[in-house]
């Protein structure tokens, strides 16, 4: 049983930083892609950012709103968030995200409980 765990959230002033964190346990395939997604009150679900596991192309993207902002990074099955520079329109509930990808078959997709996250003065 895959399970994902967070840490980090928080409330801070915004301009302020946040870094999130993210254990992954359990039986996770090398082939995966972590990341984090938020959801702010009245609205959908959203991609932040994700990284794949080594050997690919490409391997992080991020949301349009986010860049030069934000970082990912991966040590195996923990992921983190550094958040800077964060606005008011970043509050949202933020979730951890972890896809394992899995050959000619959809993929499994796990996530964490979520953490809050609120920038406000």
């Amino acid at each position: 049983q895959v399970q994902l765990v967070e840490s980090g959230g928080g409330l801070v002033q915004p301009g302020g930083s946040l870094r999130l964190s993210c254990t992954g346990s359990g039986s996770i395939s090398s082939l995966n892609s972590m990341g984090w997604y938020r959801q702010a009150p009245g609205k959908e679900r959203e991609l932040v950012a994700r990284i794949r596991s080594t050997g690919y192309t490409n391997p992080a993207d991020f949301l349009d709103s986010v860049k030069g902002r934000f970082t990912i990074s991966r040590d195996k099955n923990m992921v983190f968030l550094q958040m800077n520079s964060l606005k008011p329109e970043d509050t949202a509930v933020y979730y951890c995200h972890l896809q394992i990808y899995r050959t000619n078959m959809p993929s499994n997709d796990y996530w964490g409980q979520g953490t809050q996250v609120t920038v406000s003065s």
